[in-house]
């Protein structure tokens, strides 16, 4: 259960008010007017708590769960445990992540400039914003309104933010045009000059990093993770965009909308991405590259090639995913066989 020290949440709410929030229907049968107070796992939920079933795997524990209410696919209902109420839909994790809101909703944003922020005369800070203790604003900096700029950022001279963007603590900022609703993570740094030099046995030559990151709207960047500018060309993360703490995207990349890049992956300078593209964790992407739109990149994969819509590929060097599972079964019966000879 979320701890109350940290969370506090909302409702209770009736059955019929989730499933309206949820885009689900009832049962039939249900107790329309029956409240809940909370969310938790299949596992660890009691009767006032709503919980949800979105993986086959976890058919058993749905059978057992002590919830109140469950989220599910019609086509597991008869699974379910006596006394629970169900809320029937084909897309059970979204609902669910749905419900979870309107139990835990944001905090409230509590507009105010800190009196140890450092804000530059020059810049436009919109109404509602928030700006805590150490933030420091530069130069001609715009931040639209009802924003959240954490302890201890740094926002470098010229950057844009738009509505309704939170930047988390010890945040850096610079070279950068922020849109509206995005969520950028502790210790996120965006527009940091690019990886960018001629290579010189008698020292390498640094090349000037002229562009600036893109950053389009309802994008989430994780903490920590780097986003550098382009070197001529902007560095763009598309709409939508979700971006896992730890990742790094180099000069001159390019994101489609949607994209989800997960934690220690490593995309390289003038590599694109189409829309909807998924890169799963630690893989890399080498540079000049082009991944359709709706391809796949499985965990620690090594690209260096061009990955066609809808392609899934993994592996070192990364290849078509069931040519990788044929192979990675094949090497691992020659090594079984190599034992078996080599124990004789």
């Amino acid at each position: 259960m979320p701890d109350p020290r940290f969370f506090t949440p909302a409702g209770p709410f009736t059955l019929a008010h989730l499933a309206k929030v949820a885009g689900a229907a009832l049962r039939p049968g249900a107790d329309a007017k029956r409240r809940f107070s909370g969310v938790a796992a299949l596992a660890d939920a009691g009767p006032a708590d709503v919980t949800f079933l979105d993986n086959r795997r976890y058919l058993k524990l749905f059978a057992e769960t002590k919830a109140g209410c469950c989220l599910v696919d019609p086509r597991f209902a008869e699974r379910a445990p006596a006394g629970i109420e169900l809320l029937l839909t084909d897309k059970p994790y979204k609902g669910f992540a749905l419900v979870a809101q309107a139990f835990f909703p944001e905090p409230e944003l509590v507009p105010g400039v800190h009196v140890r922020a450092v804000v530059d005369p020059s810049a436009r800070i919109g109404e509602g914003t928030r700006i805590d203790a150490g933030a420091v604003i530069g130069q001609r900096v715009e931040i639209g309104r009802r924003c959240w700029v954490g302890a201890n950022a740094v926002i470098g001279d010229g950057v844009v933010l738009g509505d309704d963007t939170v930047v988390g603590p010890c945040a850096v900022l610079a070279y950068c045009i922020v849109g509206s609703r995005v969520l950028l993570h502790p210790g996120v740094c965006i527009g940091n000059r690019g990886f960018g030099f001629a290579i010189d046995p008698k020292g390498h030559v640094r090349i000037p990093q002229t562009g600036r990151v893109i950053i389009e709207d309802d994008v989430e960047i994780g903490a920590n993770s780097a986003i550098d500018r382009g070197m001529g060309p902007d560095t763009v993360i598309g709409r939508g965009s979700m971006i896992d703490n730890q990742v790094m995207i180099g000069h001159n990349a390019r994101l489609g909308r949607g994209c989800v890049v997960v934690a220690q992956a490593g995309i390289s300078g003038s590599t694109t991405l189409g829309n909807y593209v998924v890169v799963a964790a630690k893989a890399g992407l080498s540079g000049h590259l082009t991944i359709g739109d709706g391809a796949r990149i499985a965990a620690a994969a090594g690209v260096i090639r061009d990955v066609p819509p809808g392609g899934e590929v993994g592996g070192l060097p990364a290849m078509p995913l069931r040519q990788w599972h044929r192979q990675t079964v094949a090497l691992g019966r020659l090594a079984k066989r190599k034992g078996a000879v080599d124990d004789q």
